[in-house]
């Protein structure tokens, strides 16, 4: 699949991006290399490969490493309780500059 400058100018209009002739080339080459890099990955003959679902290396609670422990993922533990509530509606709603009742009133940053 190759990707036209028709695609990039559809795709800009739908970002409601206005690209110079320059840039249009540029992401032309750029979207045209990342695709040919997929197609290249597509062709990797994977039938000896197990699927997986977790690529990290480290999936226990804790990795050890240099004697320290420290979590295996990046990920915070999940918490059901102890979150902070958030603000009430009527209070947010009465801190803003305009609102319509329900919902924060803000100026039109996007002209179409």
């Amino acid at each position: 699949m190759k990707v036209t400058d028709k695609d990039v100018a559809y795709v800009a209009d739908l970002a409601n991006l206005e690209l110079t002739a320059d840039e249009r080339t540029r992401m032309l080459h750029d979207l045209n290399s990342i695709l040919e890099y997929i197609d290249r990955l597509s062709e990797l003959n994977t039938e000896e490969i197990a699927p997986m679902a977790q690529v990290a290396s480290s999936v226990g609670p804790h990795d050890t490493h240099a004697g320290h422990e420290r979590p295996s993922s990046p990920m915070r533990e999940d918490v059901r309780y102890g979150l902070r509530d958030s603000l009430p509606h009527e209070t947010a709603l009465k801190n803003a500059p305009e609102t319509d009742g329900t919902f924060f009133e803000v100026p039109k940053v996007i002209e179409r």
